[in-house]
């Protein structure tokens, strides 16, 4: 047991180590920086600017106070003894802090408002592009890691728009002025104090390479963690089946261990500036009181000055200690960013052309002309394919697994274009033509179908969303679910969990046949459609396809005789290549590849 336990972890850690992604070294970029701020500029004539408003009269007050209290009330009101004055003074401060309050409140509550709707307008041009990207970059990626861009990334820059912008604002002009007024209330020892300065910024940055590059690595393994999060939860039957729950969970735990892991390594890093200013600040309180003591002995300054001096000293190491804050926001931003930015300036490698042909009412020509495909230029899907599908007919690919059927459908549908070679409809090039009109007159039906949450009637009208309540249950009536759909507890009502696992395997396909048919595509593609259906059901459909069928091109890729045999024409394929064409009783006749096709398929049913 102990052995077998010690092997499930060590394959765990070879699989983890296997795909963990590598961080890579680039320069701080302050023109991407630039571009993720560009998403502030809706908002710069009204939430911006009120809010840097509310910054600069905040921080004016914080500047004028000190003054107030040391100069004015200390060396002028308290030491002459002037009770009017120093009654003046007090309300005029107090005056002061509630405008400050108000000025605050109001910076806090317009840049909240900023920071989330940046937040928002990012997240949706994200998704919005994403949907917009060629099948190839689903094809390359996880769920999970595409999950990760979207959601953890996007919410990474939360605090930075909220806070860290306006922040740096408020601190910069902060410093500034509170230098000004040191220097203007006594030069010599504000220079004595500065003369720690360099010893802070020299640290300080010596950290700023390992901090950028510990959030990176945070940003790695949270999108490793989530994609094996995704892939564990879709494939839970799987695990189980094969009673992999402790490999699973030894390779979640190495997963989550490194996770947590970086989390710590950046946290320790950025948790180390701040006691880094801290401990300037008091090596710079020393000098203050030791110097500043010095030079009030010396008659050089007052008591007044002197106070005054340590508030402002206590305002100097504030927005330090916050700019090295906002920096760190920075570092995380520009790792996030680097992650969205990927994903943005991924270009669909199905493009419309520039000046798109819009297909009107197609009639379903399709026409393949020396069609060559490779999905990712090793191996070959498609061969110097040609044939032709005229409108009306029924189609149906026959072949073994890997023999281009579905790549056939695919191109069709153009979510992949051919490597050379054409693929038309009516005898217009696919690539001329507009993807939106295009895949507005083709429904395809999958094998592995998927039902989306919400109610039954809200699934069958995703393929329409204009639909009637009544069209959606002639839709399913013509393809026979009505009669489940009614024994349902709410009906057309009845809300179906995540990808309609109330449901059984036949039910879901009845329920994608439906939603293609609501559709009224002029061509139609069934790939594998009707594997998942018991016989009962199949005879159902078969029925309401001979009249569903009529005035639209119809591409059937199955293995089932009675799928087939009705179809106007079958092309054989194998191996990317049309090795026959023909229908039913031609192919039969030839008793070729088709003949020992299904024969092997009666043989089969009859041993059965």
């Amino acid at each position: 047991m102990k052995n077998r336990e010690q092997k499930v972890n060590s394959n765990a850690l070879k699989r983890f180590q296997y795909s963990t992604e590598q961080v890579i070294e680039k320069p701080f970029n302050w023109k991407q920086m630039l571009r993720l701020f560009s998403y502030m500029k809706p908002y710069r004539k009204n939430l911006l600017p009120l809010s840097i408003i509310m910054v600069i009269i905040n921080t004016a007050i914080r500047l004028i106070i000190p003054i107030l209290i040391g100069v004015y009330t200390l060396d002028r009101a308290v030491v002459n003894k002037d009770t009017g004055l120093l009654t003046t003074l007090v309300l005029i401060i107090a005056g002061l802090y509630i405008v400050s309050y108000g000025a605050n409140f109001f910076r806090i509550k317009w840049m909240n408002q900023l920071g989330q709707s940046v937040i928002y307008d990012l997240r949706k041009h994200l998704f919005t592009h994403v949907q917009n990207l060629s099948h190839r970059f689903f094809d390359q990626r996880s769920a999970g890691s595409i999950l990760v861009r979207i959601m953890n990334d996007i919410n990474s820059l939360q605090e930075l728009f909220t806070n860290g912008v306006i922040n740096l604002l408020m601190d910069v002009i902060l410093l500034v002025g509170v230098c000004i007024i040191l220097f203007s209330l006594s030069p010599e020892l504000t220079l004595a104090i500065m003369v720690i300065l360099p010893i802070m910024f020299f640290i300080s940055t010596s950290l700023r390479r390992n901090i950028r590059r510990s959030w990176q690595t945070v940003r790695l393994k949270q999108s490793k963690l989530n994609s094996h999060l995704n892939e564990s939860i879709q494939g839970i039957r799987v695990t189980q089946s094969f009673t992999q729950e402790r490999e699973n969970m030894a390779f979640f735990d190495g997963v989550n261990t490194e996770t947590f892991e970086s989390w710590r390594d950046a946290s320790k890093k950025n948790a180390m500036f701040r006691p880094l200013v801290e401990l300037t600040n008091a090596l710079g309180t020393a000098v203050l009181i030791w110097y500043g003591a010095h030079l009030i002995q010396g008659g050089n300054i007052s008591i007044g000055v002197f106070v005054s001096f340590a508030f402002y000293l206590g305002m100097f190491w504030e927005p330090i200690s916050r700019l090295g804050m906002v920096y760190n926001q920075l570092l995380m931003g520009m790792a996030s960013s680097e992650r969205i930015f990927e994903f943005l300036d991924e270009k669909p490698i199905v493009a419309e052309s520039s000046n798109p042909t819009e297909l009107a009412d197609i009639k379903g020509h399709i026409q393949f002309e020396d069609v060559v495909f490779s999905y990712d230029e090793k191996r070959t899907a498609l061969k110097g394919i040609s044939l032709e599908m005229k409108e009306g007919q029924t189609v149906a690919l026959v072949g073994h697994t890997g023999s281009g059927k579905t790549t056939i459908a695919n191109l069709i549908s153009r979510f992949y274009d051919p490597t050379s070679g054409t693929v038309k409809i009516d005898g217009i090039d696919l690539k001329d033509v507009s993807l939106k009109s295009l895949r507005h007159q083709i429904s395809v039906v999958l094998q592995d179908t998927f039902i989306f949450s919400g109610t039954i009637i809200e699934n069958i009208r995703f393929g329409n969303p204009a639909a009637t309540d009544e069209e959606v249950k002639k839709a399913a009536e013509a393809v026979g679910a009505n009669a489940f759909i009614e024994k349902l507890p709410k009906g057309y009502e009845t809300e179906v969990e995540e990808r309609g696992n109330i449901l059984s395997v036949g039910e879901r396909q009845l329920l994608s046949f439906a939603r293609a048919l609501l559709a009224n595509p002029r061509i139609l593609i069934l790939d594998e459609a009707t594997a998942s259906i018991d016989t009962e059901s199949e005879m159902k459909i078969q029925e309401a396809l001979k009249t569903l069928l009529q005035g639209r091109t119809a591409i059937i890729i199955a293995h089932r005789l009675s799928t087939i045999r009705e179809a106007d024409k079958i092309f054989v394929l194998d191996h990317g290549e049309i090795l026959e064409q023909g229908n039913h009783t031609q192919l039969m006749e030839l008793k070729g590849e088709y003949y020992h096709l299904i024969k092997a398929q009666f043989n089969m049913l009859n041993a059965g």
